[in-house]
């Protein structure tokens, strides 16, 4: 089965906001209380990730939920140089 063009879309964005950030998925997993394995077939579309979990994602990376399905997803815009050390 094919994944979804939103499974898609989170995929993408949380791939982002990681990069963004220099965090490894290890980082991803402590900070939001998911396991790395999880994180990383989040990543790769290959999970259907719940609304509780994108929730705790997005808390784990201190933006809105409503973020991680956005397509328009700009990590430059919504991280502050305080939340990246840079």
């Amino acid at each position: 089965m094919q994944a979804s063009a939103l499974r898609l879309l989170v995929a993408t964005n949380v791939r982002l906001a990681r990069a963004f950030l220099q965090w490894q998925q290890e980082q991803v997993a402590d900070r939001s209380g998911l396991h790395r394995t999880y994180i990383g077939g989040i990543e790769r579309g290959e999970r259907n990730i719940t609304i509780d979990n994108i929730e705790r994602l997005a808390h784990a990376f201190g933006i809105p939920a409503w973020h991680l399905l956005n397509q328009d997803f700009n990590p430059k815009t919504l991280f502050s140089d305080a939340s990246t050390g840079r």
